[in-house]
């Protein structure tokens, strides 16, 4: 696929300079760019390797004569304009327009005509698949759920019943939506119930078997949202678990049954939600986060890596640590207890003094 600056240019809403009839096929970074790719030197130690007569994209204050450049974008935003740039060059995964023969599709499901459906895919009862949709191979989509405009579900994920799924969804290979969320009881009180009470302490230790809780909840997950690889969303017990619009969950991301998580958060890799939480909109928390069940998070709290969230954040906070408490805090406590060591040096040495001084006396 090639492309004219010009065209690039517009489509990155970038400013364009030089020939810009001139065609790119890709990109590339600098020293490695072939005659048809732009380079992306979008800083002045970037640019020192740049070949004359190509293309590249700058920052704007940078002079394309000065590395003999034929052609240039300069980027106001640079991250912005990459997300631009790879979306353009992107041809997106090879599925076929129509229903593959080897599929499955129950009598009952509504496929658009414009919807394409991998291999080996197999959709249920009363499944509804809307237009511009398109399914990867080995995808299996269970009984009444419902698939929105241009979603794009990739290889191997597993659909369960009662899912809805909004516009312009992507969902990574080997995600699962739906499984029934892990949810059990005791008869008696449980080990865990009388931890909370007595804050650890337990009367006596009996046996004890696990009940199912069933999951007659579904899963309801808003236009725009991305799900990444072997993610995991569970149903939720009575009411759906939701996914608002304009979220992008990492790999490996476990949000537990009856979570409710907002608008356009940022939720990295390995972050685990428990049930019944619920997280406000614009949150981000980094990767390997925790949240408690029953916890709520308020809008736009930033969490960092490893974080565990035992109890209510206020909206806007940013916080680190196990336990979460504020990132201003954390970094006192974490320069305090680097100086433990000293102080345990100087407290040993006033001990000594003080019981010399004694033994004269």
């Amino acid at each position: 696929m090639q492309v004219t600056i010009k065209d690039l240019a517009a489509a990155l809403s970038a400013r364009a300079w030089g020939d810009l009839s001139m065609q790119v096929s890709g990109a590339a970074e600098p020293g490695q760019s072939e005659p048809d790719q732009i380079a992306l030197a979008m800083s002045p130690k970037y640019a020192e390797a740049l070949r004359p007569g190509g293309a590249a994209i700058l920052a704007e204050g940078m002079d394309p004569e000065t590395y003999g450049l034929k052609a240039a974008i300069f980027a106001p935003r640079p991250r912005l304009v990459m997300a631009g740039l790879t979306r353009s060059f992107d041809p997106g995964p090879d599925i076929a327009r129509g229903i593959h023969p080897s599929a499955v599709v129950d009598p009952s499901a509504k496929v658009a005509g414009d919807a394409a459906i991998g291999p080996f895919v197999v959709i249920g009862e009363g499944v509804e698949i809307g237009p511009g949709a398109r399914i990867a191979s080995h995808v299996s989509v269970a009984r009444g759920t419902k698939i929105g405009a241009d979603a794009l579900i990739l290889n191997g994920v597993r659909i369960q019943h009662g899912v809805t799924i909004g516009e312009r969804v992507i969902v990574q290979p080997g995600a699962v939506i739906g499984a029934d969320g892990f949810s059990f009881v005791t008869p008696e009180e449980s080990g865990v119930e009388q931890m909370r009470k007595n804050l650890g302490k337990r009367d006596d230790f009996t046996p004890q078997k696990w009940v199912r809780i069933h999951s007659l909840g579904g899963v309801t997950i808003g236009d725009d949202v991305e799900i990444g690889a072997a993610a995991a969303i569970d149903r939720g017990t009575i009411r759906d678990t939701k996914i608002g619009s304009g979220t992008k969950l990492d790999n490996l991301v476990h949000i537990g049954h009856n979570a409710v998580v907002g608008e356009d958060c940022l939720i990295c890799g390995q972050v685990g939600i428990a049930g019944s939480s619920v997280i406000g909109n614009r949150v981000v928390l980094a990767g390997q986060c925790g949240v408690s069940d029953n916890i709520n998070v308020g809008d736009d709290v930033i969490a960092g890596g490893a974080t565990k969230i035992f109890s209510r954040v206020p909206a806007g906070r940013i916080v680190l640590g196990s336990p979460a408490v504020e990132m201003t805090t954390r970094m006192e406590m974490d320069r305090a207890a680097r100086r433990l060591p000293r102080l345990s040096a100087t407290v040993a040495k006033l001990q000594k003094t003080v019981t010399e001084l004694l033994d004269k006396a």
